[in-house]
């Protein structure tokens, strides 16, 4: 296997997965703050995802920091595609709760003219643009995680 930027063990790929769990995080404590947003089914979709989407970077977060400490980077065969189907995974999961949230969120801006719960809407676009930015840094992992199983 290779070994170039963002693979497990290196310091992009650290970067990457607190990226991850610090807009998750964010993307809840935004939702969480709203009175309402268990109403809606995308919502709490949201909410699941990315909590799944704060422990699964959290644990690999901690992975890639034992690594650096140690000096070690990950390249076991088997715990690459691991890493391959949990990033593909959470990738997914993240990408549909998000599209799904930012539907609802432009129902109510767009399409029902303007939104009549305030200042909870600027938190739903807030937790929405969150959700987008963990996917992306999500989806930057599970490409560069595909790509070094390929070129295993």
């Amino acid at each position: 296997m290779k070994d170039f930027s963002g693979t497990p063990g290196t310091v992009l790929g650290l970067v990457l997965r607190i990226s991850q769990f610090i807009f998750a995080a964010g993307s809840i404590a935004s939702m969480a703050t709203t009175t309402s947003f268990f109403n809606l089914t995308a919502f709490c979709y949201l909410i699941a995802s990315m909590g799944l989407q704060i422990i699964w970077s959290f644990v690999l977060a901690l992975m890639d920091l034992y690594a650096l400490v140690r000096k070690k980077v990950l390249l076991n065969p088997v715990l690459i595609s691991l890493f391959v189907v949990g990033d593909w995974v959470t990738a997914t999961l993240s990408l549909a709760a998000a599209s799904a949230s930012a539907g609802i969120t432009v129902l109510y801006f767009h399409d029902l003219g303007h939104c009549h719960f305030g200042e909870e809407c600027q938190k739903y676009q807030i937790s929405v643009a969150f959700a987008f930015l963990s996917w992306i840094s999500t989806s930057i992992s599970s490409l560069i995680m595909l790509w070094l199983l390929a070129a295993g």
